[in-house]
């Protein structure tokens, strides 16, 4: 199965996103891509935090998701909508969310940012928690693929990559891929994004399928980028370093067959 891991710099204005995004989404279907993955926030990246209030989306309803389904439908494509803001019962905060849909362009799965970022190092701070509320469950949806294998593929946004215990339980519930939307800091992704997607492919002997934000933004916040894909055994097999542009690789489902039975780690576990 060709996966396109799409990599964007999101500006402010949902409407120029949205038509970056389906630009870069043409030129992933015309390549092939069976799953394309949208970065976090590819929507929009606003000039304060709590922008996101202002677009969220009642669940099952909105430009965003309309979008979404639309874009899968005209392509032809399964897609994982990076991340979007849906809202939540308390109006001062909305969940941040992945939605992944058909080619028909129905929803197949919603997964709510489980972790959310804090840092400061005195120059730089980010705290998700003034706006965002955290999800609650793990979820995995399946992909019948063109040659017939169905793939199990794991959802996750960001900073859930610095927690292995959620990929832990998506491995345990059969995932063969684990997808990865993100905009992780120019910051800490320099010190820690490649390690920590290998260590994940490792532990869970995966695919892993890392979109990201890459650039310098509008709203002058800088992201890392270096959108890649990851074999089961933590090789890095493609990636783009910044800027906008598609990440595209063939996947190849006995690959985690075999690793697994080579080394049957997963079976090994006692915690």
């Amino acid at each position: 199965m060709k996966v396109a891991a799409i990599q964007m710099v999101s500006a402010i204005a949902r409407e120029a996103n949205l038509a970056r995004a389906h630009a870069l989404l043409r030129e992933a279907a015309e390549d092939g891509a069976e799953l394309a993955v949208l970065p976090e926030y590819f929507c929009m990246m606003g000039a304060r935090d709590t922008d996101k209030l202002g677009l969220r989306e009642t669940d099952g309803a909105g430009t965003v998701q309309g979008f979404l389904a639309d874009a899968a439908r005209e392509f032809n494509l399964w897609i994982v909508g990076g991340t979007l803001p849906l809202e939540t019962p308390d109006e001062d905060h909305v969940f941040n969310s992945s939605l992944a849909y058909s080619p028909q362009g129905r929803r197949v799965a919603r997964y709510d940012k489980i972790h959310l970022f804090f840092y400061d190092n005195g120059r730089e701070r980010y705290d998700e928690r003034r706006v965002i509320a955290p999800g609650r469950e793990p979820v995995c949806f399946d992909l019948p693929s063109r040659d017939g294998h169905r793939w199990r593929i794991g959802m996750s946004v960001c900073y859930d990559l610095r927690f292995p215990e959620l990929y832990r339980s998506l491995s345990r519930q059969g995932a063969e891929l684990l997808l990865v939307p993100s905009a992780f800091t120019r910051t800490t992704g320099e010190a820690h994004w490649e390690v920590l997607l290998r260590a994940r492919a490792v532990e869970n002997l995966c695919w892993v399928v890392a979109p990201a934000q890459g650039g310098t933004h509008e709203n002058g916040r800088k992201t890392w980028g270096q959108s890649m894909v990851v074999d089961p055994w933590g090789h890095v097999v493609a990636q783009r370093a910044t800027g906008e542009g598609v990440v595209s690789f063939e996947l190849e489902a006995q690959e985690v067959a075999r690793a697994r039975t080579q080394l049957p780690a997963l079976t090994h576990s006692v915690l």
